[in-house]
């Protein structure tokens, strides 16, 4: 199983697989966590590590008791395929 790693240094969660490092970005500020982008490479699309990385920050972020802002359209799409996942400290903004 893939584990996603919260890289705070770089603000991001991280999943490796095969070599290749795919992330999902994110800046943190005092009251919430912003969810930016999800990049994964080309070779590793399809494989759901996109959903692994969005769900690992959302389940980050609620055992930190930190809201969720969700620019992110790949989360954005998760949550909506997910409805489990959304609390009342989840909100959705363009970017």
């Amino acid at each position: 199983m893939d584990e996603v790693r919260d890289n705070r240094e770089a603000s991001r969660f991280e999943i490796v697989r095969d070599g290749r490092l795919s992330v999902l970005q994110y800046r943190r500020r005092a009251t919430d966590i912003v969810l930016i982008h999800t990049e994964v490479p080309e070779a590793l699309r399809g494989q759901g590590i996109a959903s692994l990385l969005a769900h690992g920050a959302l389940t980050a972020a609620r055992a930190e008791g930190l809201p969720v802002v969700v620019i992110c359209p790949f989360v954005r799409a998760y949550l909506r395929r997910h409805p489990e996942m959304r609390t009342e400290s989840v909100r959705e903004e363009r970017g």
